[in-house]
């Protein structure tokens, strides 16, 4: 009986051996990848007050939904504290992943830092986050080459022509605003002084600083003149509003520059009631279809790519890779970056799809 007990007990361990090791690769190919067919993901948004932002969340579902993802949609309408809640809903759902675009950098940290303790990543979308974020990388367009690109472009057109112009910023203290605007200026100096684009970084950081401080700056070798700066908080009626003071204390401008298509459509209309002609329009990036019509007929010399579909099928193509390969979600660069593009009369029906 002694002897039947002990080869039973060694049955039985050899059993549970195997079950153990049976259910350890549940969920798992073996190679890394998972088994599992559908998941949950959360995109938590900062607001749908603009097409950016309601596409942003439009390619995001289409994307994922392809891939038979369950997508579920929280929008903060600009409340750092409703995107906390919204973020706390995610976890206590258990999503696989979250998709985030922060309404504030710092503040979105700590719940990005949750997730990430709950075993869920985070990918940013179109915002940066602070430092500390334990995120797996944040995915937006270029916002320094899309401006320089633009500029460049722009200096070939005008040549040894003079720019005097004035600039629509969107927020202060707005890091993908300065990176947009000091592109612009950069490509400008470059291409209408020779010099390098190392170079001409130097000189368009420090052409900032002087805007920032005296509230107008210039590049004599460029020929190149920002006669002032209005904050149009990246709207259309705000734009119009900035503009409008700008515009009639400088009668003689060849230029209106911009951080954004929407406030430059706000400055289309302030020109158009100053009765000024033959302005020059060039946003540093956006990529909404109502510029993209007013550059081919040649109303809106151009604007970089910042397309909001790129950014969500670059996003969901690092989910795939995480949720579905098994590629390790700490293996990624901080920034991820969509290629960046000057959209010009020559080259808008190839980007025109995929606009805004």
């Amino acid at each position: 009986m002694k002897k039947k007990g002990l080869l039973s007990l060694l049955l039985g361990l050899v059993m549970a051996v195997l079950l153990v090791g049976c259910n350890s690769s549940e969920g798992s190919s073996g190679d890394g990848k998972s088994d599992k067919e559908e998941f949950k993901v959360g995109f938590a948004i900062k607001t749908q007050d603009s097409p950016y932002f309601v596409s942003l969340v439009e390619a995001v579902e289409e994307y994922a939904g392809e891939k038979g993802w369950d997508v579920t949609v929280l929008d903060a309408n600009g409340d750092t504290a409703k995107e906390a809640e919204n973020m706390e809903t995610f976890i206590a759902q258990g999503m696989d992943l979250i998709f985030l675009d922060s309404v504030e950098p710092d503040a979105a940290v700590p719940s990005i830092n949750k997730a990430a303790e709950a075993g869920i990543g985070v990918i940013n979308l179109d915002s940066g986050v602070g430092e500390g974020a334990k995120d797996i990388t944040t995915v937006y367009s270029d916002n320094k080459q899309n401006g320089r690109l633009v500029g460049l472009a722009y200096a070939e057109k005008m040549a040894d022509k003079e720019i005097k112009s004035i600039i629509l910023s969107g927020a202060k203290g707005n890091v993908a605003g300065t990176e947009r605007r000091t592109g612009l200026f950069a490509g400008i100096i470059e291409g209408k002084t020779g010099i390098t684009e190392e170079e001409a970084w130097k000189q368009a950081e420090a052409f900032d600083k002087e805007l920032t401080s005296k509230g107008k700056a210039t590049h004599a070798e460029a020929k190149f003149t920002v006669a002032g700066q209005g904050w149009g908080n990246w709207t259309e009626e705000e734009g119009l509003t900035a503009s409008e003071d700008l515009i009639t204390a400088n009668p003689d401008l060849t230029t209106v520059l911009g951080e954004n298509d929407q406030m430059l459509f706000g400055a289309m209309t302030a020109l158009k009631n100053a009765g000024a002609d033959g302005v020059d329009i060039v946003a540093a990036a956006d990529g909404a279809k109502a510029a993209y019509d007013l550059i081919k007929e040649d109303k809106y010399f151009a604007t970089g790519e910042n397309s909001p579909y790129k950014v969500a099928e670059l996003g969901v193509k690092i989910a795939e890779e995480i949720l579905v390969d098994g590629k390790d979600m700490w293996s990624y660069e901080e920034i991820t970056l969509t290629t960046p593009a000057a959209v010009t009369k020559e080259n808008v029906d190839e980007y025109y799809e995929f606009g805004f």
